[in-house]
């Protein structure tokens, strides 16, 4: 089968195209036909090395998300069928050939979650580490909901930092389809109009001297949710628009600022910081972000492309380099790669 594969870690040079045979699944995995890839940052930075999951020497399949077909499941699986359509997080995690850079991979089956009827390969491809990811940041406030569902989240006002990208994206849809009032931040008027087609009730530029009094504006009394992309260089607008017992979800760090927090402003609030990681999240999160966000996207408020607020990049397999590099360059959007006909 068709492959890319990467024995060194590089820039994207080290990627290169490969033959590898098709694996027969063992206990509690399955082997999926990849349709659709998805390109995240987390794995040009493990092709680097510099990423959370870097560290392997064997030969590596990039990609940890995508959505495919079950060509064949392993003893004592019963989740999963032949035939069954499937979307795919972090699938690769400390198993460097079970990537979904090529036509067929075996990963374990809870990394596998149903593709609804109707949600399309695209989605499935898009879900992954931005869906699961903003699941997790938004239920981990003090007396929130451990899983979302319509309603989960009525009355909570949710400040999504960087409501363009992927994570941010996925954040205002699962929030406002699970009731709550949302306000996304962007640096730009084509990431403003992303974010509005995404959901967003409000839409702040995050780069207007006044921001974060914007926000006070919409929310007098502060906000209950951060879900934040760059907590280091937000570090000063979170603490100004939360309130007694907010949440700051922090997943990222854009811009690698160092995160300084106003000690006594924190404490007299019980404000809490919450470090958002989904690869070592326990089994409970994972199990409760799986069926969350196949919900949502059975109800089709997890859409993709332009007019949904994430506009699509393509690339076949071949080009997985330059995919590779259209993430690292940050793409606005979603990056996927066309790995086999549906």
């Amino acid at each position: 089968m068709r492959a890319i594969v990467y024995r060194r870690p590089g820039d994207s040079s080290v990627l290169e195209a490969s033959e590898r045979e098709v694996a027969e699944p063992g206990p509690c995995e399955i082997r999926v036909r990849v349709v659709v890839s998805g390109v995240n940052p987390t794995d040009w930075k493990a092709r680097r090395g510099t990423g959370t999951s870097a560290g392997s020497a064997a030969e590596t399949v990039p990609n940890q998300d995508g959505a495919g077909v079950v060509e064949a499941v392993g003893p004592d699986v019963t989740e999963f069928a032949v035939g069954d359509r499937v979307w795919l997080a972090v699938s690769a995690w400390r198993r460097p050939g079970s990537g979904t850079a090529q036509e067929q991979t075996v990963t374990l089956v809870d990394r596998a979650f149903p593709l609804p009827d109707g949600v399309s390969f695209d989605v499935g491809a898009s879900l992954g580490v931005p869906a699961v990811t903003a699941h997790r940041a938004l239920t981990v406030a003090e007396g929130g909901p451990d899983r979302l569902r319509p309603g989960a989240l009525e009355g909570v006002n949710v400040l999504v930092q960087g409501g363009a990208g992927a994570v941010g994206h996925a954040a205002i849809q699962l929030a406002r389809w699970a009731g709550a009032n949302v306000i996304a931040t962007v640096s730009s008027p084509r990431k403003a109009a992303l974010a509005e087609a995404a959901g967003a009730h409000h839409v702040v530029n995050r780069h207007d001297p006044d921001a974060a009094e914007q926000v006070r504006a919409i929310v007098p009394e502060g906000v209950d949710v951060v879900v934040e992309v760059a907590a280091g260089a937000n570090a000063e607008f979170d603490q100004a628009v939360t309130h007694e017992r907010s949440t700051i979800a922090a997943y990222g760090n854009d811009g690698g600022m160092p995160l300084a927090i106003d000690f006594g402003r924190a404490l007299s609030l019980n404000l809490r910081y919450q470090f958002v990681l989904i690869y070592t999240m326990g089994t409970a999160a994972w199990e409760a972000a799986g069926a969350a966000v196949t919900e949502a996207a059975r109800d089709g408020v997890l859409a993709v492309g332009e007019a949904a607020g994430l506009p699509l990049h393509r690339f076949p397999l071949a080009e997985t380099a330059a995919a590779h590099d259209a993430v690292e360059a940050g793409a606005v959007g979603k990056v996927l790669i066309d790995v086999a006909g549906a």
